[in-house]
């Protein structure tokens, strides 16, 4: 594992009071001693003031630092955090006199991916964490603050320790047959491994709703040429995001935002008008419309008032259709339109409209907490559904005249599954997966 000395920026580049830069690794006392003269290790955890030079000994910039020593840092190692003026020029070259004094720039997650090897953090928490700073609304921050703390460890752990309650039994089962206490009842077995498999399964069932809390629930405008529908998107996000003009067809293609929907994420998408293409980009746009109602939490049909009724899209299940009229400010329906009346104009039924598909997506009626812990990742997932595989495997070697041996085979394979979950074996393929989207000073 290295553990040489690594350094990067902790806050993002631009004009601002402040800028963070974390040095952390063995050595980072000895370069940090480099770049700030008369540099003091002890105590840690203190905020000093301390000019900062280049090697040349020229001046860059005079801010705090603080020490935090290993293993009782967030990374378990020694660890020195520069506060400078924000900016450009100033970080860029005190990033620069760090480098130069002997370490090394952070890859991307490297600062998170040491905590987990050394133990301060568990691969799910890790995770958590960077959802955190990925969050945009409130239930989201949430989620992500519960995985951090702990919740879904908890959770996996739990599993694991019936899990391996049920390898205690297969083993004695396996190892001591003939003791004073004679077998262990295969009912017995049986009754874990189908209570283990429950708790899997319904770990499981919170996937969907989770991963879509965390991806944000993609909501898909469509409806007719000029039916209103880029007014909405606008209207809804607040701000002039697609273009809108009073001739069909305006846009041209799929345009993408996320948006707050009472503190739920919604990543809202404005399509190309369904209908006859008239010309080749016009039926490509319609082509990539179809592929996100395919791939749709929610598609919202838009039969504004001033025309007849939208077609609503063949082949899709009513739970994933929400029916609207749009323009409401130009009068009734012209044609059987029914559901809710929203004007861009007037703002009428944008509020309801939120809560409605708040309502539709997330449950909003059950509170959060039941939502939690819960898997938020595909990766959770298919690890779970592994281990329910794995489960259901021993189950004709837990029958009269099954094999104990299989039986556990089966049960390790499951163990094994949540073990790579959290981290808990050597896997650098999956550590590399996982990190690899987080920014560099993480």
């Amino acid at each position: 594992m290295l553990s040489d000395p690594i350094v990067a920026l902790a806050t993002p580049p631009g004009r601002s009071a402040l800028a963070v830069i974390r040095l952390s690794g063995t050595g980072a006392f000895e370069v940090a001693a480099r770049v700030i003269p008369r540099f003091i290790a002890s105590p840690p955890r203190v905020a000093r003031l301390a000019s900062f030079r280049d090697p040349s000994g020229a001046p860059i910039d005079r801010g705090l630092y603080l020490v935090f020593a290993g293993p009782g840092s967030e990374t378990g190692e020694d660890v020195v955090e520069f506060q400078c003026h924000g900016g450009y020029a100033v970080p860029t070259r005190l990033l620069a006199a760090i480098q130069a004094a002997g370490a090394r720039p952070a890859a991307a997650g490297e600062f998170t991916r040491r905590a987990v090897l050394n133990g301060k953090l568990d691969l799910l928490q890790a995770e958590g964490l960077g959802d955190l700073i990925d969050a945009e609304v409130a239930t989201q921050v949430r989620s992500a603050l519960h995985q951090l703390e702990g919740g879904l460890s908890r959770r996996i752990a739990a599993l694991r320790g019936a899990m391996l309650d049920l390898l205690a039994l297969l083993s004695y089962e396996v190892d001591f047959p003939d003791e004073d206490d004679g077998p262990v009842p295969l009912e017995r077995m049986e009754r874990s491994r189908q209570a283990v498999l429950a708790e899997v399964q319904r770990l499981l069932a919170t996937a969907p709703m989770s991963e879509r809390v965390r991806a944000g629930a993609l909501v898909v405008l469509v409806g007719p040429p000029n039916a209103g529908k880029s007014s909405l998107f606008n209207a809804l996000l607040g701000r002039e995001r697609a273009l809108v003009t009073e001739i069909p067809g305006t846009t041209r293609d799929a345009i993408e935002a996320h948006a707050d929907f009472h503190g739920w994420p919604i990543r809202l998408i404005d399509t190309a008008g369904l209908g006859e293409a008239q010309d080749r980009i016009d039926a490509l746009g319609q082509a990539m419309s179809r592929r996100y109602l395919e791939a749709a939490d929610l598609v919202v049909v838009c039969h504004p008032a001033d025309a007849v009724d939208a077609a609503v899209p063949p082949d899709l299940p009513a739970e994933r259709i929400l029916e609207i009229c749009t323009k409401s400010d130009l009068g009734p329906p012209a044609g059987e339109a029914t559901g809710l009346r929203i004007s861009s104009v007037t703002g009428e039924g944008l509020d309801r409209f939120r809560r409605t598909v708040a309502e539709r997506l997330f449950q909003t009626g059950a509170v959060l907490a039941d939502l939690e812990p819960a898997l938020t990742r595909e990766r959770h997932r298919v690890a779970l559904q592994q281990a329910a595989e794995a489960l259901a495997g021993a189950e004709p070697h837990l029958a009269p005249g099954g094999d104990a041996v299989l039986a556990a085979h089966h049960v390790q394979n499951a163990v094994r599954t949540l073990d790579e979950l959290v981290g808990a074996v050597d896997i650098e393929e999956v550590l590399g997966r996982v990190f690899a989207s987080f920014c560099v000073g993480k």
